[in-house]
């Protein structure tokens, strides 16, 4: 069997609450589907900081922005595809105006790790597969003729049924596994599995110590401790392993959980601000935007309005 990694555990803060962490998203298949095929705009309630245990193949269409996976933030464009792993953190965020959208934005399918066992497993032809899977834990990004093809092969999945659908399914695999050349990991390192290089298991390490710690001032030294290191080289050795400033990593985990409350409850933008681990509203209001292209209010705006509107289809359901 595949070596798939086992979900990460739920880190805690100093005061034993659940940390705020990637919101848990319950993926469900049809009676007669193996794989889940889906498309939605943007905003939407699934669009948002999540993992799930299932593998997922996610091509934005239309928009552009940043995205984040695992411990990556970079930009992202129509066209970009990308496949993540089980329990491997994902999002991605457009900026856009109030009350805009975004039609079709996402197109995706996602599949369960008895799926990518039983292709790994049953037929040898299938090895190439089992490869990229492997390397999903980290987030896979496509390239080239890779990307091209495969954009279009996911899009006419929608288009098909029952056997034929799935046969599709399998050439679509097999075309992103066939070139190693047309795709890169994304993700330094892969908590979940935390059996890596001595360096991505510090990399681990200093994570999930911000993962429970970035709602107070967390200062480099306390980072570099952990690491057994000098504040100077710590900072230098995060850089190097993330691409990031260990400032501005703290900061994109909380601008994240502020999106959470922003969307989720009453709060105060003010509240959200401080109680997020900013300690004053205009560099929350500055450090927000980079992160969302939008403010925090505009961003609570656009949240509620989603909401509503997936209220109001479900009740006509």
């Amino acid at each position: 069997m595949m070596n798939r990694p086992a979900p990460s555990p739920r880190l805690r803060s100093t005061d034993g609450s659940p940390s705020a962490g990637p919101a848990l998203e319950l993926i469900l298949c049809g009676p007669r589907e193996s794989f889940r095929w889906a498309t939605h705009d943007y905003p939407h309630h699934l669009a948002k900081w999540h993992h799930h245990p299932e593998y997922e193949l996610h091509l934005v269409r239309e928009g552009a922005g940043r995205m984040m996976i695992g411990d990556h933030v970079g930009a992202f464009e129509p066209g970009s595809l990308i496949l993540t792993g089980p329990n491997l953190p994902h999002n991605w965020v457009s900026a856009l105006e109030p009350g805009a959208t975004i039609r079709g934005r996402d197109v995706l399918v996602q599949f369960t790790g008895e799926v990518a066992d039983t292709l790994a497993r049953a037929f040898p032809e299938f090895s190439d597969i089992a490869q990229l899977l492997e390397e999903a834990a980290f987030g896979v990004e496509f390239a080239g003729e890779t990307a091209e093809v495969g954009r279009k092969k996911l899009c006419e999945i929608g288009n098909l049924e029952g056997a034929h659908r799935l046969l599709a399914f399998l050439d679509l695999m097999a075309t992103l596994a066939a070139r190693r050349a047309d795709r890169r990991t994304l993700s330094r390192c892969a908590p979940a599995l935390g059996q890596h290089t001595p360096a991505s298991r510090k990399l681990e390490r200093v994570i999930a110590f911000v993962g429970a710690q970035f709602r107070r001032d967390i200062t480099l030294q306390e980072a570099a401790d952990i690491c057994t290191m000098e504040a100077t080289a710590f900072s230098r050795f995060f850089k190097h392993q993330t691409g990031h400033n260990f400032s501005a990593y703290v900061n994109h985990l909380r601008v994240q959980a502020a999106c959470q409350l922003l969307a989720s409850s009453d709060k105060s933008v003010t509240d959200i601000c401080f109680e997020t681990g900013f300690n004053n509203t205009a560099n929350f209001n500055r450090r927000f935007f980079v992160v969302c292209g939008v403010t925090p209010s505009a961003y609570r705006a656009g949240a509620r309005a989603v909401q509503h509107v997936g209220l109001a289809e479900a009740s006509a359901a």
